[in-house]
């Protein structure tokens, strides 16, 4: 009885409230949208759980029990009965390329393939019926997760010969599952003047045989040796919707896109003009010269597009052998990576971002290109000790010195970390550091949280499925999907549940300064929820793989229901 006359006070209440939507503005108590019958993890601190929830606009009116809320359900209400299924904040992926999604929808998909044969066969296929001066581009290839490795012949790579063979007169050029090497055959080469005579680039690595000729494989720096044709406009608005499809059917319902250009900053204000992102998207400028011809951060009025960051690259990855190590790699001693930008720009940038209110996040992989961002982010810091909440990023956070490990909560650092990465990189990682340093610096979440350090979570996508589900697996398990762990996961590392879920939610939010308006689900924050087919935070972990994405609600609309189409 208590329960409905607190509610029939709030519903009073409420009518004396303005709910803003955009430029209109409407009085009411009735809600658009009642989630009833659920497990509600609200992450907030003060009601951890809840049954149901009322939406009003695009706000969360009341958090409670099925009492609660039905003094809010009206003739227009939409009630969607959770029938006791979980239901948490929207999530958030807090790196990810979302062009990029919808580009590896529309070109060769290499994701999974066995070996050598299966790239040539998939080349082949998409060989069929091209146009004279089209291009074959593709990405996904990863030969650490090859069955078939008989042709890792030069530096643990295979050479463009077989594929050059196959198609000799199509230019074709396919990039590693992580974006820091790609694989040229010999017309691409040929084209681009790439011969036994190219010079590696600084920040980069044209890999050759015995006999100083290329072998096709280009790493970091090195692939801008290559002038791949530029999607058409209409191309890449089928990328870019392609892209949010495929998030929304996973969940997510806020994207970090890490490093996008002027053009790409361009298209995404047009979608956001129009009404049609779908979910909110947080944007980080490309590189130093993109962040200052922006001036400032923006956002747009609508709430679902901000511009307040800007993406640096400290190094190449762990898997090309691009990442910048104190010591040389172990199954490659005459190499110890390298640095993509040079120290001074990333100090540059950290510079500019503290004087004019730029989010500055820095990919960093290995344990040196970590320590050179601390140490350039640091210095910038001492110039602008007023700046007190910079929030600066590092993204990855791969490999660590435990010495630096402190140094993050000193200085205030986000570590955006992809849980998914650490099943996908440990199997081999000891094979490329040594077992003794992956373990003490591989993908270390519980050192980095046992310091105060704020670890949000994500994919990386298309490097990794976009699935937010396989991700928290990863961080809760430290196992394979199969669910037997590899090569020393180093289980002791794991995150909670609970840590894994704030990952992707409330500290996702704080990631990106949206802590206030999302990732917890409590009355005047926005309504961005995800609704799970099974309670993650309690089914057994042999069980989590086996969740689906019900509902995707942003801003109070469903936007996607499983089995059905996007909604209005």
């Amino acid at each position: 009885m208590r329960k409905s006359v607190f509610a029939v006070i709030i519903a009073g209440i409420m009518t004396m409230v303005w709910f803003a939507g955009g430029e209109a503005q409407v009085r009411k108590s009735s809600a658009d949208l009642a989630l009833i019958n659920g497990t509600v993890y609200t992450m907030d601190g003060s009601r951890p759980k809840a049954q149901a929830v009322a939406v009003i606009g695009n706000r969360i009116a009341v958090v409670g029990v099925n009492e609660d809320v039905e003094p809010f359900i009206g003739p227009d209400t939409r009630v969607i009965d959770l029938e006791g299924q979980a239901m948490v904040p929207g999530l958030k992926e807090s790196h990810g390329h979302l062009m990029g999604i919808g580009v590896a929808k529309m070109t060769v998909d290499l994701v999974g393939i066995s070996g050598y044969d299966e790239l040539i066969e998939r080349v082949l296929a998409a060989a069929e019926g091209i146009e004279e001066g089209e291009w074959i581009t593709g990405r996904g290839w990863h030969e650490e997760k090859w069955s078939d490795r008989s042709s890792l012949t030069v530096r643990g790579f295979m050479t463009h010969h077989r594929l050059s063979e196959a198609v000799p007169d199509i230019p074709v050029f396919l990039r590693r599952a992580d974006g820091h090497a790609a694989f040229a055959n010999a017309r691409t080469m040929e084209l681009m003047g790439i011969d036994r005579d190219t010079q590696s680039p600084e920040g980069g690595d044209v890999i050759k045989d015995a006999d100083g000729n290329p072998t096709g494989i280009l790493v970091d720096k090195a692939m801008g040796l290559v002038n791949v044709p530029s999607f058409t406009d209409n191309q890449r608005r089928q990328a870019l919707e392609l892209g949010i499809q495929e998030c929304l059917a996973n969940g997510i319902t806020m994207f970090d896109d890490a490093g996008v250009g002027l053009d790409g900053i361009e298209l995404y204000k047009e979608y956001a003009d129009q009404g049609k992102l779908d979910m909110r998207v947080y944007v980080m400028a490309s590189n130093l010269h993109t962040m200052r011809a922006l001036q400032k951060p923006w956002s747009h009025a609508d709430g679902f597009l901000s511009v307040r960051a800007v993406k640096m690259y400290g190094d190449g990855a762990l898997g090309s052998r691009g990442a910048w190590l104190l010591e040389p790699y172990h199954d490659d001693p005459g190499n110890s990576g390298f640095y993509t930008t040079p120290p001074d720009s990333i100090y540059e940038a950290a510079r500019y971002g503290l004087e004019h209110g730029w989010q500055v996040c820095t990919h960093a992989i290995g344990d040196r290109g970590n320590r050179m961002m601390l140490d350039m982010y640091e210095k910038a810091m001492k110039e602008f000790p007023h700046v007190k909440d910079h929030r600066f990023r590092d993204e990855h956070t791969q490999i660590l010195d435990e010495a630096d490990i402190p140094r993050f909560a000193r200085l205030g650092v986000i570590a955006s970390m992809q849980g998914i990465h650490a099943t996908s990189d440990l199997p081999w990682a000891p094979d490329r550091l040594g077992h003794a340093r992956t373990e003490e610096g591989g993908y270390v979440w519980q050192k980095l949280l046992k310091e105060g350090v704020k670890i949000i979570n994500g994919t990386d996508a298309p490097v990794e499925d976009i699935s937010p589900i396989a991700s928290f697996y990863a961080s809760v398990t430290r196992e394979r999907p199969d669910g037997t762990p590899e090569g020393g996961m180093f289980g002791d590392q794991r995150m909670s549940r609970h840590e894994a879920l704030r990952s992707y939610t409330l500290d996702a939010a704080f990631g990106s300064f949206h802590e206030d308006l999302l990732g917890s689900i409590e009355p005047g924050k926005l309504a961005d929820f995800t609704v799970l087919s099974k309670d993650i935070m309690t089914v057994p972990e042999n069980q989590i793989l086996d969740t689906e994405i019900l509902y995707t609600i942003v801003d109070g609309k469903v936007r996607y229901e499983r089995g059905r189409a996007a909604m209005p």
